[in-house]
């Protein structure tokens, strides 16, 4: 939607930069991470997606009169205090991993250094935008690792939860694998190829069905796809859509271009199998069956092993809302501040250990088998540490006698630069490039990380540094309570 965005954050957000503002510390040095707790949908790895609307999002951070009346509307801010909200900028540096890498639990995606003031105005919007395409992305790809080499078209933008949501979510999709999608304006926006077939209410608007698929074969002679289960797919729908098929082959001298039926409802398993005899029989073993209706990995995963004689798969309401698991839970960490003008590490403490961050500035080393070229480990260290050449050894984080040593390896520090005080220096990948990114993606990773069901969980470490510095602040935060 075209609209200032800047605005687009939590009402406490404001508040917390007034109060800075009030206290004088709203230049204070600080440093945000943005990472996930849990990957979406128990899948194996997460898909990072959604750094090309963060990057507009932020370059875009103006507070014009309008959003300043609004303000002046709500609360009782000084002048002093709106006056520098109509200067402000983002000034800082932000890290990011690329769109398209496969990600997992508490690695920083996004690493935010900043004043104090603008780290906290884009906290919701870096949130909203990274946590949507990174799910979306996520389910996407687990439905097309589900359809194996069949295409997978996206077809949620009606049931998706507002157009942006739609919109986005095309666009995530697509980066994960999907085919097509069927919303025009993601076509427009982003080059997305865009498919579609008809409506059941397009025959219905005629005398017969075979009226109709007569009438749209006319107009679409070489994108014949016909929708066959308005009244009766095995009877009516398929038997039509043959005495189409035969019209069409003798007016053009040849098969259409692309042609076939779409199934939207019943078993789809049986009538795939059927509607491929028919086929077949009357001469057509070319045309596609596409099936759709509330598709989702787990059933296309079920419909194949059972056999069904599907081409290609389009998967709308279940995709685009990611309906099994709704939300990615992303959040956004403060692990370090300004202090004697010198960034030291912050912790936040829980009862809950996976609420405990990871102090510090940090960055993000991937470990790669010179031998097979798979990704063997991914290790989360401080940012002075030198990035290991030799033998490393690595350990879980929580169970610490689980070790193992790394050699013969190669490593890429995945937190890219993107702006540098407040300055663009990261050079946007096209859309393909992000799409091939992913597809090398599920190369390198093995089969068991990308299983639908259990999948295998990929090693993610901390250093020993960051690990003993962690262990070091918990014992500081937690004082000792002895129990009677």
């Amino acid at each position: 939607m075209n609209y200032n965005t800047t605005l687009l954050t939590d009402f406490y957000q404001i508040n917390m930069m007034y109060a800075h503002f009030a206290k004088g510390t709203k230049d204070k040095r600080v440093v945000f991470d943005l990472y996930f707790r849990k990957t979406p949908c128990n899948n194996g790895y997460a898909i990072a997606a959604g750094l090309e609307q963060a990057i507009e999002y932020i370059k875009s951070l103006r507070f014009t009169e309008e959003e300043i009346r609004y303000l002046k509307s709500i609360d009782n801010y000084s002048e002093d205090f709106l006056n520098e909200l109509q200067n402000l900028r983002f000034t800082g540096n932000l890290w990011a991993v690329p769109e398209g890498t496969f990600v997992f639990p508490h690695e920083p995606l996004v690493r935010v250094e900043s004043r104090l003031f603008e780290a906290h105005l884009i906290e919701t919007a870096l949130l909203n935008i990274i946590n949507h395409q990174t799910l979306i992305a996520t389910k996407a790809a687990r439905v097309v690792h589900a359809a194996g080499d069949d295409p997978v078209l996206e077809f949620g933008l009606r049931r998706a939860q507002g157009p942006d949501a739609g919109l986005y979510g095309s666009r995530a999709s697509y980066i994960a694998g999907v085919a097509a999608t069927s919303n025009v304006l993601a076509g427009q926006k982003f080059g997305i190829p865009v498919q579609g077939t008809h409506a059941h209410a397009y025959v219905q608007s005629f005398p017969s069905e075979l009226e109709a698929f007569r009438a749209f074969t006319e107009i679409f002679p070489d994108n014949a796809v016909l929708v066959v289960d308005t009244y009766d797919s095995l009877y009516s729908g398929i038997p039509n859509a043959i005495q189409v098929f035969k019209e069409l082959r003798q007016k053009l001298g040849r098969d259409p271009k692309n042609f076939g039926i779409r199934l939207d409802s019943g078993d789809l398993a049986y009538l795939s199998k059927e509607a491929r005899k028919q086929l077949d029989q009357a001469g057509f073993p070319n045309a596609r069956i596409v099936a759709s209706g509330d598709l989702d990995e787990n059933l296309i995963r079920d419909l194949k092993m059972q056999g069904a004689k599907i081409d290609v798969w389009g998967v709308g309401t279940q995709l685009i809302t990611a309906k099994d698991c709704p939300a990615l839970g992303g959040v956004y960490k403060l692990s370090a501040e300004e202090e004697n003008g010198v960034l030291q590490p912050r912790i936040k403490v829980s009862e809950n250990p996976t609420k405990i961050t990871n102090p510090g500035v940090k960055k993000l080393v991937r470990f790669y088998s010179n031998k097979s070229g798979r990704a063997l480990a991914d290790v989360i260290m401080l940012n002075d540490e030198e990035v290991p050449t030799g033998k490393y050894e690595i350990f879980h984080p929580v169970y610490t006698l689980k070790r193992k040593v790394l050699h013969n390896y190669y490593t890429e520090e995945l937190l890219k630069p993107i702006f540098e005080n407040g300055r663009l220096v990261y050079e946007l990948p096209t859309l393909s490039e992000i799409r091939a990114r992913v597809k090398r993606q599920t190369q390198v990773f093995s089969p068991e990380i990308q299983r639908l069901t259990n999948p295998h969980e990929y090693h993610v470490d901390l250093s020993e540094p960051l690990w003993q510095l962690k262990n070091r602040m918990i014992a500081k935060a937690k004082p000792h309570v002895e129990l009677e």
